[in-house]
């Protein structure tokens, strides 16, 4: 089945008698042994789960996906797998709750390097003889840059460490990185999947079920960070229109970035889809679209950034992303005094709002810094 077929029909299994056309949310905590499921105990497996599970593997053409209650307990979990001890590459421009995860969480357990993940020459220098994940996520939030999945997974497994890749920002609409060769894929499903600003979630998804990936569900299910099923119930649901409605991101994401581009306002624009993007010939060769955000830097510094956004009526000034409505944020503002982003970087999640609306929002708003 194609994508748009397996997002709507791949997670619906019905499981009453009424004839339902889509499948109820079981609510129940707990299950009488010996049920034909095989079910015991909601934190260990629920129906609503299962089919989430099985919905983000196929979309991501994997062997298994394991869901989590939020984007962060499904890269820790990741992070808790490895053996103590163990060293891990990650982006220098992660995106700061997972940076957080590893450092605060897991300091004097493991070690990291952040290198510029576009480098391959600087993950290499990276490598050390206990390295066993590299990470990557790529788009990056929030600066957008690209990294090679192909090339960063023939030094991973030359290394016989393990990839991972937070497909967040481009999501299996986009991008396989599974089929590009890492081993493990992270998604914070309250952004896209979820797709409405309203659901909390996360999931992992691997190419194959090994003993790693074990350790992975073991955490799961006894750590106990799992969704709920009316969490589960919601993010199938939304799931079904993902295709649609990151076509409308991506297409309505090209129009700001060309805008921005010629504005006289904007010192630089981040964008995978502009020609001019250092990482547009890998993205194109990895990436059926370049997703729905857009960063750019304001002429003026922090203080002409946070009047911007002060000024406009249709982008919500608010933390993260993949809502129908277009949301809008200094990042460096949200990350921390320790943060690498530039402080007059604004970061955009481009809604689903006509463009026009959009741009004569921008325009009266650039208008009022100047």
């Amino acid at each position: 089945m194609k994508f748009e077929t397996r997002a709507i029909h791949k997670g619906n299994h019905v499981t009453d008698n009424s004839g339902s056309v889509v499948q109820p949310i079981t609510l129940s905590t707990t299950f009488e042994h010996g049920n034909e499921a095989g079910l015991l105990y909601t934190r260990a497996g629920n129906p609503n789960r299962i089919s989430l599970e099985e919905l983000i593997a196929s979309l991501e053409q994997g062997a298994d996906a394991a869901a989590f209650s939020s984007g962060n307990a499904a890269g820790t979990a990741v992070f808790q797998a490895l053996e103590p001890g163990s060293h891990i590459i990650a982006p220098d421009d992660m995106y700061h709750g997972l940076h957080n995860s590893m450092t605060k969480l897991f300091k004097g357990i493991h070690t990291v390097s952040f290198v510029d993940m576009s480098d391959l020459e600087a993950i290499k220098a990276a490598l050390q003889p206990n390295t066993r994940l590299i990470w990557v996520e790529t788009p990056s939030n929030p600066l957008l840059k690209i990294s090679d999945i192909r090339k960063i997974a023939e030094i991973a497994h030359e290394h016989e460490a393990i990839l991972a890749c937070d497909n967040t920002f481009a999501t299996p609409v986009f991008q396989n990185p599974l089929l590009l060769g890492a081993d493990i894929v992270m998604h914070s499903s309250t952004k896209y999947f979820g797709g409405h600003s309203d659901i909390l979630g996360g999931a992992l998804v691997t190419k194959e079920k090994n003993d790693f990936w074990t350790k992975i569900r073991t955490i799961q299910r006894v750590g106990g960070a799992v969704p709920s099923a009316s969490d589960c119930y919601w993010l199938a649901r939304s799931i079904r229109s993902l295709a649609y409605r990151m076509k409308g991101h991506a297409e309505h994401a090209m129009v700001l970035a060309d805008y921005f581009l010629v504005n006289p306002n904007v010192e630089k624009v981040f964008y995978p889809g502009l020609k001019s993007h250092p990482g547009h010939e890998i993205a194109a060769s990895q990436m059926s679209g370049f997703g729905g955000v857009v960063s750019f830097q304001v002429k003026g510094g922090a203080e002409a950034a946070d009047k911007l956004i002060s000024e406009l009526k249709l982008f919500a000034n608010a933390t993260s992303l993949g809502g129908i409505e277009s949301l809008i944020e200094r990042r460096a503002a949200v990350e921390g005094p320790d943060t690498l982003t530039p402080p007059n970087l604004i970061r955009v999640s481009v809604g689903l709002e006509h463009t026009d609306d959009l741009l004569e929002d921008l325009d009266q708003a650039f208008s009022k810094i100047n």
